[in-house]
């Protein structure tokens, strides 16, 4: 047996992750068509960061609220690979400013970054939705400019009502 040490176990199942991601869609795309693959996507994506957010929280021990989904988003991007940065835009709002989108690099990678507004678009909506949502009813997200419509980063906005 290989002997790992923590860094390297992380990066195989971060690489693994993301890799086992971009081939579902491409699979499904190669049988079923681009927009089938999005919607297939989006319904992933429904459901995926609910279980994201809920393992956090119990990491964390945390309960709802905004300050929580702060903790918890800041630290699934920085798991994920983002550069960031974000900023306390008031007592119960803040913003998360992507400098670098891993979802993104990949698109590009691959040759397939006329493609990535458009995902990037429908599922970053759906997935920060969810993650506003699990975290209070009265949270919301807005999603800002896009690295992948041509700005020069993300700008993803919670407010708590």
């Amino acid at each position: 047996m290989i002997r790992l040490t923590s860094k390297q176990i992380a990066e195989y199942f971060h690489r693994s992750y993301s890799t086992v991601d971009g081939l579902w869609f491409m699979k499904i795309e190669q049988k079923y068509g681009f927009e089938a693959a999005l919607d297939i996507d989006n319904e992933v994506w429904k459901v995926f960061p609910k279980i994201q957010a809920r393992l956090l929280k119990s990491f964390g021990k945390l309960d709802n609220g905004i300050e929580a989904l702060f903790e918890c988003l800041t630290t699934k991007l920085k798991l994920e690979g983002f550069n960031y940065k974000f900023e306390k835009t008031g007592k119960d709002s803040f913003k998360i400013i992507i400098k670098e989108c891993p979802w993104h690099n990949l698109m590009v990678k691959s040759g397939r970054e006329k493609l990535s507004g458009k995902v990037g678009t429908l599922i970053c909506t759906t997935e920060y939705s969810v993650w506003a949502s699990e975290f209070g009813e009265k949270i919301r997200f807005k999603l800002g400019e896009q690295i992948c419509e041509g700005a020069q980063s993300c700008v993803l906005q919670f407010k708590s009502a």
